[in-house]
């Protein structure tokens, strides 16, 4: 429940400034002075990419969730039995051993979100985090795309 909080405060603050600097270009291109036309077009993009950026993330924060929640209700969830750091991550050796399970795991079946999602867990315990959100977004689209419709009998 802490890290929703955080999760909240912090995106409710990245808000408030996109909207202090959003001002703040409407008021620089107000100005009509060139150079400050040319500050506030730039702090006019500024907040847009920050927004679809905030957007991206809370989406993949709220679509990863939903799928935590539904490998831990079927019980697929990997037991983490890895040994861990004082910070509490899994430490990086222990966990490179267990890597290539959940990748064969993921070769074996390349549409199943659930093999993708344990594979970006174990990217994630190995330290590899842009692997990591790539294999979660797989698993997320995987997830949300309808498996086909089996073939027709051949003739």
């Amino acid at each position: 429940m802490k890290g929703v909080v955080a999760v909240i405060v912090m995106a409710a603050l990245l808000v408030f400034y996109l909207a202090l600097v959003g001002w703040r270009a409407v008021l620089f291109v107000s100005s009509g002075e060139p150079v400050g036309v040319v500050i506030g077009v730039a702090l006019i993009v500024l907040p847009i990419i920050g927004a679809w950026a905030l957007t991206r993330e809370l989406l993949f924060g709220i679509r990863s969730g939903r799928l935590v929640k539904i490998l831990d209700e079927q019980g697929q969830l990997p037991v983490e039995e890895l040994p861990t750091r004082a910070s509490g991550r899994p430490v990086r050796d222990a966990a490179d051993e267990e890597f290539p399970r959940y990748q064969a795991e993921a070769d074996a079946a390349p549409g199943d979100w659930r093999a993708w999602f344990r594979l970006g867990l174990a990217y994630d315990a190995s330290g590899d985090r842009r692997r990591a959100r790539g294999a979660i977004r797989r698993a997320i689209a995987l997830e949300r795309t309808p498996p086909a419709p089996p073939s027709p009998p051949a003739p």
